[in-house]
């Protein structure tokens, strides 16, 4: 009788852009996954993970949505007969209700839509986004003193459990 092995951690090797930004400036609120309409270069480029959305957002415009503000960096060998335009405008599939439920809630004052991540899901590019609510800067420095006292608790636990 053979012993099985374990199975190894599988690690979160997908995902090929964070928005950091966006958990520090918004209170995230629900989340959806959309597809994005990309060219070939894009997907070259995503491949090699040289993708940016520091600065991006959602936009809404005659009942679809549109990613803002992304970066992605062509390659030198990738695009060599177009010219390629990193900002360029991204439409980003959704179904009609998830539409809906993002033009609602961006049509309120002081919500946005915000791309919070970049991932692969099997061969295809999917783009998290998060309806949110702007943070004022006492709830920045409230989030902080948080993050900072759960550090402190975790290492007062393990001083305590290495005793």
């Amino acid at each position: 009788m053979r012993a099985m092995a374990k199975k190894k951690a599988k690690k979160n090797d997908n995902v090929i852009a964070r928005n950091k930004r966006a958990r520090f400036d918004y209170q995230l609120q629900a989340t959806f996954e959309a597809g994005i309409a990309l060219r070939g270069w894009e997907v070259k480029s995503l491949r090699m993970g040289k993708a940016d959305l520091a600065d991006s957002y959602v936009l809404m415009k005659a009942g679809e949505a549109w990613l803002l503000g992304s970066h992605i960096v062509p390659l030198d060998t990738a695009s060599t007969h177009t010219p390629a335009d990193p900002v360029r405008t991204r439409k980003l599939l959704l179904h009609r209700k998830e539409l809906a439920r993002i033009h609602e809630a961006t049509a309120q004052k002081g919500q946005t839509c915000v791309c919070t991540q970049l991932y692969w899901k099997g061969h295809l590019v999917k783009a998290r986004l998060a309806l949110a609510i702007g943070k004022k800067a006492h709830d920045k420095r409230n989030t902080e003193r948080d993050r900072d006292w759960s550090r402190q608790k975790q290492r007062i636990m393990r001083d305590a459990v290495k005793q």
